[in-house]
């Protein structure tokens, strides 16, 4: 079909709409492409300069499970390597630093340890009872959906430190706060990263590779197999009618183009943006002014040296300061020693407002201190983007729904309305909010209109993806400790709680001097 008549319209050119444009176009679906900004991608963003080279200050990481985008990456000729993850990873939190080994710090105190074992277990024990799906049918959804992560914490842990390691943790994943979010929605897209060890760590989980040349290659490499005349920028959407089997869609500048069949690729948050004719369901309409994006300030500091890999230290700090977590994010080749920063949740609101310079200092100084070494405080280079600014992503990386959403909402998320579907990140079951799940997403809704045209049986419209075998991966085996350690609770009720009690008060006494560092713990 020439000119504006089109099979399907698809509404962002991310990765997510990218893929769903691409399978249909290898089907021989006559498809076009609508994007608002003046590149494809989406909160994928590779910037390239003379100075940096090329730096994603969007979406980075793929690892080992992400079958899809590793696919996708071999299709186009994208290549790989593996992200720096040797020595010691860096915990600054409660005022002290430490030096830990695997995926989460632990602490002197075997009491603590026990707790932090016992909060790791309970994500995983508990995201199993979930299914991927429709988390809402799971038979404690209504009890984990109205309960915060917070509240959910102050119930399971015992000890100041426990909740901190958490709430750095889900402040790094989600890029917001604990009591911001369902613990229904926390344990399911934990569930759907494969676990919570294989989403946190860098070798062998979700931070394990970079693509060479920037992951926008992998939507740069998909709009040109689609065409340059199928993939149209700077054309934000502002109207979509439905009248028979006719679909209009009008941009802001006054364009209209026409098809059977439309998929929304929009971030659920930005969906009311767009003026639909005949309006959204009512859930749905309200569904999208309840899944707020996280806050994101992704920050990338150049050094003259990797002057941490001298310290033995692998680059990746965990602080409960400005920068939630940094990665070592030097070229493959050993050029542009870099640390990648992640400014998220309440401190990505609280320094928005300061000049850039300001704020990298700021990070220059969560180094320093974490690291012992004022050599942090000298940068060469600083790059950052402040993903809350973005028009047409309005944070990063995804929407995390808080409590009384998905149970509420939950089952009209993938709801067609009439002959528009809906893809995005967000929309996925497995790896949701990584560019896995936006390819899941993307090709979930082409196969969707595959099937709404006759072309394949409903059964085939979600499709598993086989494990590549050149990217081997092992299941995260736990130590005896975490295997046989009881929770604190049943430690001290095995123990004998008045016993344990009258022993707890002699030890306070004799060490008297030290309680308020103890309380601190």
């Amino acid at each position: 079909m020439p000119g504006n008549k089109r099979q399907v319209i698809v509404i962002g050119g991310g990765i997510s709409g990218l893929s769903a444009a691409k399978l249909l176009h290898d089907e021989g679906v006559d498809v076009l492409v609508l994007e608002a900004r003046n590149r494809v991608g989406g909160r994928t963003h590779t910037l390239r300069n003379d100075n940096i080279k090329y730096v994603d200050i969007g979406g980075s990481y793929i690892g080992p499970t992400q079958n899809r985008v590793i696919r996708m990456a071999n299709e186009l000729g994208i290549k790989n390597y593996r992200v720096f993850d040797e020595d010691a990873a860096i915990a600054s939190l409660h005022g002290r630093t430490k030096r830990y080994d695997g995926v989460v710090p632990n602490s002197w105190n075997p009491l603590v340890n026990m707790d932090i074992v016992n909060f790791w277990r309970l994500v995983d024990k508990l995201g199993k009872e979930i299914p991927l799906g429709a988390p809402w049918n799971c038979p404690k959804a209504l009890e984990w959906d109205h309960m915060s992560v917070s509240e959910w914490l102050d119930k399971v842990c015992w000890f100041s430190y426990t909740r901190t390691v958490a709430a750095v943790f889900a402040r790094l994943i989600f890029a917001t706060e604990v009591e911001n979010m369902s613990l229904l929605y926390f344990l399911w897209y934990i569930r759907g990263g494969g676990g919570i060890s294989r989403m946190l760590a860098t070798d062998n989980g979700g931070q394990e590779r970079k693509m060479i040349g920037g992951s926008q290659l992998l939507s740069e490499g998909m709009a040109q197999r689609i065409g340059q005349d199928n993939v149209l920028l700077e054309h934000p959407v502002k109207r979509v009618s439905q009248a028979g089997s006719t679909i209009t869609v009008t941009t802001m500048n006054g364009d209209t183009f026409e098809a059977s069949h439309v998929i929304s690729a929009v971030p659920m948050a930005l969906l009311g943006k767009i003026s639909f004719d005949p309006p959204l369901s009512p859930l749905k309409n309200q569904l999208c002014q309840r899944i707020p994006m996280g806050s994101c300030i992704k920050s990338m500091i150049y050094y003259d040296r990797p002057f941490w890999r001298d310290l033995k230290c692998s680059g990746f700090v965990l602080t409960d300061d400005i920068v939630s977590a940094s990665i070592d994010d030097t070229k493959p080749d050993g050029s542009l020693p870099c640390l990648v920063g992640f400014i998220n949740g309440v401190f990505a609101r609280k320094f928005a407002t300061l000049s850039e310079e300001e704020r990298k200092m700021k990070v220059a100084r969560c180094y320093a201190k974490a690291f012992g070494t004022n050599e942090a405080l000298k940068p060469t280079d600083y790059v950052e983007k402040n993903w809350m600014e973005e028009e047409y992503s309005g944070g990063c990386y995804m929407g995390a729904t808080p409590p009384g959403v998905l149970t509420s909402y939950g089952k009209v998320l993938r709801e067609p309305a009439g002959r528009v579907f809906f893809a995005g990140t967000e929309t996925a079951t497995w790896w949701s909010g990584y560019m896995e799940g936006a390819i899941q997403a993307g090709e979930r809704a082409a196969r969707e209109i595959l099937h709404a045209q006759g072309r394949i049986r409903k059964d085939q419209i979600w499709q598993g993806e086989p494990d590549n075998p050149n990217w081997p991966y092992t299941d995260f085996k736990s130590g005896f400790f975490e295997r046989m350690s009881p929770s604190v609770g049943g430690f001290l009720g095995f123990m004998g709680f008045g016993a344990v009690v009258g022993a707890a008060g002699g030890l306070l006494y004799l060490h008297k001097d030290q309680l308020p560092k103890l309380l601190r713990k």
